[in-house]
């Protein structure tokens, strides 16, 4: 075989290598960064839940306050 065609093949070869490791390497990236994003929206959800409750509680509680509050206007003279 000239060799020519031999440094063809391998420069093809080199070039396919070099392209499929670099593709691995960037869906590596790629699923590293997806992973650390979908944390951190597990993270916001879970404060956002918490936050819910947590309006829930103070509106019961200032209801609760104003019950009480009118409750001394009225009958507590």
């Amino acid at each position: 075989m000239p060799p020519e065609i031999v440094v063809a093949l391998l420069s093809c070869a080199g070039t396919v290598a070099g392209a499929f490791l670099g593709v691995v390497t960037s869906q590596k990236l790629t699923d590293f960064r997806l992973k650390s994003l979908e944390e951190k929206v597990s993270r916001h959800n879970s404060i956002m839940e918490r936050t819910f409750v947590l309006e829930e509680k103070m509106k019961v509680a200032n209801h609760r306050i104003e019950d009480l509050e009118e409750g001394l206007r009225y009958g507590g003279d």
